[in-house]
């Protein structure tokens, strides 16, 4: 039986490459190499600060690879080249810059462009800056005496006079006339982190730009980070040269010692740093945002303790460094750092995003915290604030009430009186994002479905009237309309006798419903992302309906404790059961989808992830080795002892105060059970993910005799994307794997 059943595979192979010229077929070459399926994109465009233009990157006519940077009057369509490829050609050059990036001063009046950026962990965030001065037509190189390719975070103060930004972890003020630059800190080193942050901020609290000019540009507050006590994670090169070499990685793990945090403030002329007085432990809180209070004499920041459940938001005395409590938020399980506190009335009173009526609502609190007023009510979530309107009185925010996989635009006054307005058409149903104008008069908005490629639009508002279509991806619909298909289902299963679960559901094309197929469920489970969202998938959705081609059904739901908008009790009943709670919700899941489909096959049941969804996958495979086939990981954690503090931290406490949490919502604690088929695929260079994880789950594996499947990528990150070859090879190897250990095709 098992030799016919590998003769059935090598034919299907077999026949997979010659159908590869099957236009209706996907392959993997199509779909990661070839431009076929690539989405187009608006353009890097800025809104200019009064609303009534925008900007953006065109090629130049005139110089080969150059590009213009022109202005849009977007009630006529007419453009007008602001600043010419020939303007951003530096004199000792007959190339212009290469724009990664640009923005515009406060007043509009420079253009500070980004190029030969660097990464730094994930994205390019330290490179070279110029300034483009549009009254004197001038262009110059911020920083031209620092190392190449070394700042970071360039912002011109708001009076025009000065830019600062960050090398080297000290921060650094350039005068805009004399180009006389002058340190404010000078003590920045690899340990002491001046203006920006160390890895774990950065990844999970998405903090990179670590200072804020004062509004009357004679001040900056900045945050500091102490890493001396963060231990070094050291990652391994073999392959790069005659001899390894290791790559330190500072990197706090559950439990460990974290970076000291400070925030102060400092005179743009220079001179000591007025330090704010936090109260408590500096290695065991956070300082996740921090910006100025409509003013330039306090400053507002957000003072969360290590166990994340009490975020204390604190008014600042720049000159004195005293602190004010004005509001504190709490919850058993955990508390989110607000990203949308925006100023209302002359800073007399922000906005503020809470659960504390089981909802992400927003409310009006005074400044000096003592009133607080519900501006939304109702049980929905506040999915984000994208514009405060203070002239007309309204606020434009994200929320999906009635769909939790999709996204729209809606406002309502900021007194709070009268109903929400829901502004995105009932022809937009799916997923919408929206840039918004300063004026709020008019906005870039983009559109797609689960079955939709990308639109984007230029709409006027509030009557979201379109005035252009700025992309429509009409070769992409071209080449997927021709694909063999059936469209994307949007499904719904009950679990526990009354917990709905949202999900989707791709079948063959030709789907036969007296036949039962093999299932594959794409998961991720945790509260960092969801799965199921009503939106075009690009390369992932397409690797699915490749597979779909070949005979699997592809399903995924988002269980509860995963980030969708529905109340504050589905995101936080993950608390202190991060791997057992998930992956029982998913199991429950997959043995309901059996009920309910008759033309699902469940002894053919597969299951697959990344990152979180590669340790949903080994928790599937490990603790319900009955339901699950086969499995493939990638990039997992295995052990949640190993992964980072604060986001570890903020679902499980510590390690020390729960040390059962940790032994049971770790996969490895349960590696013995293993039944079916596993691939475990990992990059030895991540560093987010380690793979020393992924190792120490071998030994486990290898120890109660299981057999497994390993393919680790040298020196690749997290992606898993560096090198030639390396995404076609994954992909490749994901769609062998699962095709020779999980039968395709309906019986």
């Amino acid at each position: 039986m098992k030799r016919l059943f590998t003769i059935v595979i090598l034919v299907m192979l077999s026949s997979f490459v010659f159908a590869q010229n099957d236009e209706g077929l996907l392959t993997i070459d199509r779909i990661f190499s070839s431009p076929e399926f690539r989405s187009q994109r608006s353009g890097s465009t800025e809104w200019l600060p009064d609303g009534n233009g925008y900007t953006a990157l065109e090629p130049s006519a005139t110089i080969k690879n150059g590009e213009d940077i022109v202005k849009v009057d977007p009630k006529t369509g007419a453009k007008v080249i602001l600043v010419s490829a020939e303007n951003l050609t530096p004199q000792d050059s007959k190339e212009p810059l290469s724009i990664e990036n640009y923005s515009w001063s406060p007043n509009a009046s420079k253009l500070i462009i980004f190029t030969n950026g660097k990464r730094v962990w994930r994205y390019n965030t330290k490179g070279d800056y110029w300034i483009y001065d549009l009254a004197s037509k001038s262009l110059y190189q911020l920083g031209k005496t620092l190392p190449a390719s070394s700042l970071m975070f360039a912002k011109v103060s708001p009076d025009g006079t000065k830019a600062a930004y960050v090398s080297k972890h000290n921060i650094y003020v350039e005068n805009l006339a004399s180009h006389e630059i002058k340190p404010l800190t000078t003590n920045g080193s690899e340990t002491l982190i001046n203006g920006t942050f160390d890895w774990v901020y950065e990844e999970e609290f998405d903090c990179r730009d670590g200072f804020r000019w004062s509004p009357d540009s004679k001040r900056i507050a900045y945050w500091q980070l102490d890493a001396s006590g963060v231990r070094d994670f050291y990652m391994i090169n073999n392959t790069d040269s005659l001899y390894s070499y290791i790559i330190p990685v500072q990197y706090p793990k559950a439990g460990q010692t974290l970076s000291a945090c400070k925030v102060g403030i400092i005179s743009a002329d220079g001179g000591e740093t007025v330090w704010m007085k936090l109260q408590g432990d500096p290695l065991n809180n956070y300082v996740p945002r921090m910006e100025w209070a409509a003013s330039s004499e306090e400053i507002i920041m957000q003072y969360m303790n290590r166990e994340q459940n009490t975020n204390q938001l604190l008014l600042g005395n720049a000159t004195t460094g005293s602190l004010t409590n004005i509001l504190t938020e709490t919850d058993a399980a955990w508390v989110d750092a607000v990203n949308d506190l925006k100023w209302l009335d002359n800073g007399k009173s922000f906005t503020w995003i809470s659960e504390r009526s089981g909802w992400k609502q927003m409310y009006n609190v005074s400044r000096d915290g003592k009133t607080i007023k519900p501006i939304t009510n109702g049980n929905f979530d506040i999915i984000e604030i994208k514009l405060i309107d203070d002239k007309k009185g309204y606020i434009y925010y994200i929320a999906s009430p009635d769909n939790a996989t999709q996204r729209y635009l809606w406002r309502t006054k900021i007194d709070g009186k009268g109903k929400p307005e829901k502004l995105t058409p009932a022809q937009f149903n799916g997923t919408n994002t929206y840039e918004i104008s300063p004026n709020a008069t008019w906005a870039i908005h983009s559109y797609s479905g689960f079955n939709t490629p990308t639109e984007i639009y230029l709409i006027s508002l509030p009557d979201h009237k379109i005035a252009k279509q700025v992309v429509d991806n009409a070769k992409l619909k071209a080449n997927y309309a021709k694909l063999k298909k059936l469209p994307t289902e949007q499904i719904k299963v009950t679990i526990d006798g009354n917990v709905d679960i949202d999900g989707y559901m791709i079948k063959p094309y030709n789907f036969d419903e007296s036949k039962k197929y093999p299932v594959l469920f794409y998961v991720y489970s945790e509260p960092f992302s969801t799965t199921v969202n009503d939106r075009w998938g690009g390369n992932n959705y397409l690797w699915h309906l490749m597979l779909a081609q070949k005979g699997y059904i592809v399903m995924s739901f988002d269980n509860r404790g995963t980030p969708a908008p529905k109340g504050r009790e589905w995101r936080k009943s993950l608390y202190l059961k991060i791997g057992a709670m998930n992956s029982s919700d998913q199991a429950k899941i997959a043995i309901e989808v059996g009920k309910k489909f008759n033309f699902v096959d469940t002894s053919r049941y597969g299951v697959w992830g990344w990152s979180g969804g590669g340790s949903a996958t080994l928790n599937a495979m490990f603790r319900y080795p009955d339901v699950y086939k086969t499995g493939m990981a990638v990039a997992p954690v295995a052990d949640i002892h190993l992964y980072d503090a604060i986001y570890q931290e903020r679902f499980s406490s510590t390690p020390q105060l729960h040390p059962e949490v940790y032994i049971q919502g770790s996969p490895i604690t349960f590696a013995q059970n293993l039944k079916g088929n596993l691939l475990i695929a990992h990059g030895t260079g991540d560093d987010n993910v380690h793979y020393q994880g992924t190792e120490k789950l071998f030994n486990k594996l290898i120890e109660n005799n299981k057999h497994f499947t390993m393919l680790v990528y040298p020196n690749r990150s997290h992606s898993i994307r560096e090198g030639k070859g390396t995404t076609i090879h994954l992909y490749n190897e994901l769609t062998r794997y699962l095709l020779q250990n999980l039968e395709p095709g309906g019986k």
